[in-house]
């Protein structure tokens, strides 16, 4: 079946092809159609990409871990999957129902319109791989076919390679009560995933330092036609990064384009201004009314989800303390295993926090780097403002609320920590981010601002 096929040699191809000439195959064949597809889509990722990310586990594609997954993916995702499953049972023709149910729905699911296609096609003559159309149309469409089989194959590794129950992205060392949820994108698996924070309290008090995620969501994404780590205007790649969603858009207000919405994130964020990155309106956002999904690699830069999808998203998260991690590929850890981390860099903070509440300003200086730049001003510029305000203050214990520590490893280590100041005895503060740099084994802070 088309399916199953994927990513197999011309020979292996042309062999089950004549295999499966005659009848339906005998639904007690010891390999699945299905498991056959899910091995060959395995073989050819490992090929192309290396190891799996870190952390993750491979599962069986059986009915009970199905319908596990089920929830977190999108409805119309979820269906596609039933389907794919009934092929690997060979029940073809209760898979070619669902097929015309999904289609009739989502006619603009172009995905779930060749799966269709090729169950038609089986009914009078063997089926090659996904999207077994005449030669003279494939040549014709072969971009259109290559970019739907790689969706298809991502989808497929989505479901066979699974974060473990209870693991988090590395990124996440703690979060705040005031993050309800999180989104971390694994850009090499086109998806998206969005958790609960367990820990947001609903009295709004700390319940634990080390984060407790609840995967929520699993969603197929697109990125940037060119890819991914953005750096210049224009260049149509997705930025990597911490970032935050800023704002959200009415669809009414946007082009088709956009489909249901947009969430905005804060790209370029200080680190990318520090690296001289440059663009603007990065989104999440919806597509248009033609088109269910776009292919994992089509945006202008953003991150784009289906309508549905994002629908649930727009539902469900909130701005400004929402973090959104884009990464190249995620690892997952039981969240213990970032303990040791977190409470490294805790008193590093706590240090720095102490020193600011005694107003030592010679000694507080220390903690800031000599690249720190805040709103255009280096730290020249910018340290008249923090002499003026301790020498006002005077000494005064400072408390930190609602602390969120999100780590980003590339060619540098670096912190992004957001937390509320309040002085002592005050109910009221301040909500201050700052970022961190790991610099000749020591920390100390590039960028310091009020959000």
């Amino acid at each position: 079946m088309a399916v199953a096929l994927l990513h197999r040699p011309a020979s292996e191809r042309d062999a089950s092809a004549s295999a499966s000439a005659s009848a339906t195959p005998p639904r007690e064949a010891p390999t699945s159609l299905l498991d056959t597809a899910v091995a060959r889509v395995q073989e050819a990722a490992q090929s192309l990409a290396g190891p799996p990310p870190s952390g993750l586990e491979p599962v069986t594609l059986s009915g009970q871990r199905l319908e596990q997954t089920k929830p977190m993916m999108g409805r119309a995702e979820a269906r596609l999957i039933e389907i794919y499953q009934l092929i690997g049972d060979a029940q073809h023709r209760e898979a070619l129902k669902l097929a015309e149910s999904l289609v009739r729905d989502h006619p603009n699911f172009q995905l779930a319109q060749l799966v269709l296609g090729d169950l038609l096609t089986l009914q009078t003559r063997p089926v090659r791989l996904l999207g077994d159309v005449p030669d003279t149309k494939a040549m014709a469409a072969s971009a259109q076919l290559s970019a739907l089989r790689e969706e298809s194959r991502r989808r497929l590794l989505a479901l066979t390679e699974r974060p473990p129950e209870g693991s988090v992205p590395t990124q996440f060392l703690t979060l705040s009560p005031q993050s309800r949820h999180a989104i971390a994108i694994d850009a090499s698996r086109s998806r998206l995933y969005l958790f609960e924070n367990l820990n947001a309290a609903r009295n709004g008090t700390d319940t634990g330092r080390t984060p407790r995620l609840k995967l929520l969501g699993d969603f197929y994404i697109s990125v940037g036609l060119s890819g991914i780590e953005k750096s210049v205007e224009g260049d149509k790649r997705t930025p990597l990064g911490v970032y935050y969603i800023t704002s959200t858009l009415n669809p009414a207000d946007l082009p088709d384009l956009y489909g249901v919405g947009a969430l905005p994130i804060n790209y370029p964020n200080p680190l990318d201004v520090q690296r001289g990155k440059t663009g603007s309106g990065i989104w999440l956002h919806g597509t248009p009314s033609e088109q269910f999904v776009r292919a994992p690699q089509a945006s202008d830069g953003c991150v784009v989800l289906s309508n549905p999808d994002l629908q649930r998203l727009l539902s469900t998260v909130q701005i400004r303390t929402t973090p959104v991690v884009i990464a190249p590929s995620l690892q997952w850890v039981k969240p213990d295993a970032l303990a040791g981390d977190l409470t490294q860099f805790e008193e590093v903070l706590a240090s720095w926090r102490r020193t600011r509440s005694t107003g030592n300003l010679d000694e507080l200086k220390t903690f800031y780097s000599q690249r720190f730049m805040s709103q255009g001003r280096d730290l020249a510029q910018w340290w008249p403002r923090v002499e003026t305000e301790l020498r006002a203050n005077g000494s005064r214990e400072l408390q930190m609320k609602d602390l969120s520590v999100l780590r980003w490893r590339d060619q540098e280590d670096t912190m992004v920590v957001t937390f509320g100041e309040v002085a002592a005895g005050q109910s009221r503060g301040v909500t201050k981010r700052q970022y961190w740099v790991r610099e000749q084994d020591r920390w100390t802070i590039f960028f310091e601002g009020t959000i």
